[in-house]
């Protein structure tokens, strides 16, 4: 069986209007919590809060290594000394950001028509920074039921360009990871499959490059 791999972000859908980095939505975040529990804190320690958080934001640190949004929030908000539960705080964070999902309008009719031709499925994703894996996978529930597998950096404890989720993904088939196809829009996609030596196909849904197919329906085409 022929298994393709999927970036999710920029890929198959995406987040409406949010930049290449999120780090100008940190505050917004922040000052639903505050709104919340009316929180009596400084300009300051809500600036230092944001530059802890950029400091973790990988398109900044260039980080592998995944954290837990546990890990990642007890950090940035211990300067607040609040007594508040920590998984609140995370949720209503994201909230604040009243983040859209879009997924591509080709995007099912391309993976059920995979499906048809009896291709296996991989999601190969990375989370935005310090989100919770529930939060993404409930923005993208109705792409679930297409994957055979679903591996975020959550999953996997590492982050593109390191191939562990690739890794996993072929043990998951038990098949050789050189045999996989990974699909994506980015360059950290493109190393990802360059480190675990298997075939790249790279889609640009804003522009068109020559190395690149610039819609979902061309997979149809350069697919094996």
């Amino acid at each position: 069986m022929k298994t393709v791999v999927f970036d999710l972000g920029g890929t198959i859908m995406q987040y409406v209007g949010m930049p290449y980095s999120w780090v100008d939505f940190y505050y917004k975040g922040f000052e639903s919590i505050i709104q919340k529990y009316n929180i009596n804190i400084s300009q300051e320690i809500i600036g230092n809060s944001v530059q802890m958080l950029k400091e973790f934001n990988p398109r900044i640190s260039g980080r592998e290594i995944e954290y837990s949004p546990e890990y990642i929030f007890t950090k940035v908000l211990e300067p607040w000394h609040i007594d508040i539960a920590l998984q609140s705080c995370i949720e209503i964070f994201w909230n604040g950001l009243q983040l859209k999902a879009e997924i591509y309008p080709e995007t099912t009719n391309i993976l059920h028509t995979l499906k048809e031709r009896g291709y296996a499925i991989a999601a190969l994703t990375d989370l935005p920074c310090a989100m919770p894996d529930e939060i993404f996978k409930r923005d993208i529930s109705e792409l679930l039921g297409y994957f055979d597998y679903y591996v975020s950096s959550s999953v996997s404890g590492y982050r593109k360009p390191n191939c562990r989720g690739l890794q996993m993904i072929a043990e998951k088939f038990t098949i050789p990871i050189t045999e996989l196809i990974f699909i994506g829009d980015e360059e950290k996609d493109r190393k990802t499959a360059y480190n675990a030596n298997c075939k790249f196909i790279r889609v640009q849904h804003a522009r068109k490059e020559t190395d690149s197919i610039n819609n979902l329906y061309e997979l149809l085409e350069v697919l094996p």
